[in-house]
């Protein structure tokens, strides 16, 4: 970095940098209009201009151009071209004063100063939209004749643009944000909802972060394809530079372009393949996000409470300077940390006469005290056991309700058992409920397994006593079931329901055992595409 002159901002300190100031803002809104020389008199108007409405006499006008020609901020030159009439005239038409290189540096140093601390930043999504848009079309344009030179030039240069505010914003926010986190002292009021706006739009701007910034990523491999190199010179040419004595600014120019690409590469895509600088904005914004959080949430909790622990400690301390004697300074102690008697005094012994009151406590035997006294404040109370609760008729009615349940589920496995051979479906006819809701797991549980080369399917219960097997009709019949709930309509299938070695299927336990112990999730599923097409058909039966 070159090292800044040291009279450059000279003019923004004293008693008269305010004049200096006036001056040079004069001088920058004259550039403005195309204006690079002022005499006396345009110095003069243009101060009006910019809102200085003191009267300066001429002296002091000429010793604050002096002044500022002497820093090297303006330059003077006498005007040759025009025709003076009288010496006065001479003298204040003669001179014409400019900014230097120098007094235009310093000028947009001060101005960018002013600008830095009138902002407050920003996270702006629509920037890496904007990104985006302007390297897709360069990527567009760099596949055209030299004719679109020009637009190359003002394409790159927006995008240049965007890049930089992109940047200047995210250093303002930032530094705006830790500054925030670190702040201390305000009305709490105010405060917190600051912290919850920063929190609700830091929420809002990491919304689909990731994704953005993958697109700017992939739009500048893009136009690297094409060649970086050459489309920077392509933009030089369309850039149209004057002709200067001395070094070729084309060189500088794309110097400058140059380390522009390695910044935007260095914030989406880093050619060391490491970690882009998008990404790390977005861990700041998630680390502040949680650190934004943790203060609303001691803020909430101080607001709380009326005051805080050494608030009210001062304060005790102060009680206890104005206490006016000894005894009131042990009831204050008494008072503010609950150090009265023991409760347990009041114990006795289980004989009192056994132990005279005369008898001092460091010579009598200790009392039994209760654990419960030290938590609830009283001692346990000792009554008659409570009657235990006689089960008999509840055990008997259980016992009873799973009998007339196990001899339900046998009556219904004797009734759908096929001993005969396979059945058709339909060949069931009309069962009642507690045999339809068997046949309906049975077949739940075959539906749910995989068919054999053979096309049929097998299962069982989970006890393992009742198999079916199911064979799909050759023929395409469809079967139909009448119930109480309704009719179950499907294939007719071929079914064949056994019991393991010929004995009763029998299932031991509640009602939790009489049709299904456990389900997994195939048999699960199986069952309820069964009950799902019997409960169709229902529907289908009664609006016919």
């Amino acid at each position: 970095m070159r090292r800044v002159p040291p009279d450059m901002f000279r003019f923004t300190t004293g008693d008269r940098a305010e004049l200096y100031g006036a001056i040079l803002r004069a001088f920058g809104a004259a550039n403005e209009r195309l204006e690079t020389a002022l005499g006396l008199d345009d110095v003069r108007t243009r101060l009006r201009t910019v809102g200085w409405l003191d009267a300066i006499a001429d002296e002091d006008l000429h010793e604050a151009l002096k002044q500022l020609r002497q820093w090297e901020l303006l330059d003077v030159v006498q005007n040759h071209a025009e025709n003076y009439r009288t010496a006065e005239e001479y003298e204040r038409r003669n001179l014409q004063y400019s900014l230097t290189r120098r007094g235009e540096a310093a000028f947009a140093g001060v101005q960018h100063a002013l600008t830095v601390l009138a902002s407050t930043g920003a996270l702006q999504t629509a920037v890496l939209e904007a990104i985006t848009d302007r390297l897709d079309e360069l990527y567009g344009l760099a596949g055209e004749p030299a004719s679109v030179d020009r637009r190359i030039f003002s394409t790159l240069q927006e995008l240049e643009g965007h890049l930089e505010a992109l940047l200047d914003n995210t250093k303002a926010f930032n530094g705006e944000l830790q500054r925030l986190l670190r702040a201390e002292g305000a009305d709490l009021g105010v405060f917190r909802e600051v912290k919850a706006a920063t929190v609700a739009y830091l929420q809002e701007f990491l919304v689909n972060l990731d994704q953005r910034g993958h697109g700017v990523a992939e739009a500048v491999a893009r136009v690297e394809e094409r060649g970086v190199a050459a489309l920077q010179e392509r933009a030089l040419r369309g850039a149209e530079l004057p002709p200067v004595s001395g070094e070729d600014p084309g060189a500088a120019w794309l110097e400058r372009r140059r380390a522009r690409w390695a910044g935007l590469r260095a914030w989406f895509l880093p050619v060391d393949g490491g970690r882009p600088r998008v990404d790390q904005l977005h861990d700041v914004a998630r680390r502040a996000i949680v650190s934004l959080l943790q203060v609303l949430d001691r803020i909430t909790e101080s607001r709380r409470r009326s005051s805080s622990a050494v608030q009210d400690f001062r304060e005790l301390a102060r009680w206890f300077a104005a206490a006016p004697g000894e005894d009131d300074l042990h009831r204050l102690w008494t008072v503010a940390f609950g150090l009265g008697p023991a409760r347990h005094a009041h114990l006795a012994y289980p004989d009192p006469e056994l132990v005279p009151s005369s008898r001092t406590w460091e010579e009598a035997p200790p009392v039994e005290v209760s654990a419960l006294l030290r938590t609830s404040g009283r001692t346990e109370r000792f009554t008659r056991t409570g009657r235990v609760r006689d089960v008999a008729a509840i055990k008997a009615a259980r016992a009873e309700r799973a009998r007339q349940e196990r001899a339900e589920l046998q009556e219904a496995w004797r009734t759908l058992r096929t001993d005969g051979g396979p059945l058709r479906l339909s060949d069931f006819g009309v069962l009642d409920e507690a045999s339809f809701e068997r046949l309906l797991d049975l077949l739940g549980r075959a539906l749910s397994t995989r068919p054999d080369r053979s096309g049929a399917r097998r299962a069982g219960t989970s006890d393992g006593r009742v198999e079916i097997t199911l064979t799909p009709p050759a023929d395409g019949r469809i079967a139909v079931l009448r119930t109480a709930k309704g009719v179950l309509r499907g294939p007719d299938f071929l079914v064949h329901i056994d019991t393991v070695a010929g004995g009763d299927a029998v299932v031991g336990g509640g009602p939790a055992s009489t049709s299904i112990l456990r389900h997994s999730p195939q048999e699960a599923a199986g069952r309820h595409e069964a009950a799902g097409r019997h409960e169709s058909a229902g529907r289908q039966e009664a609006a016919g």
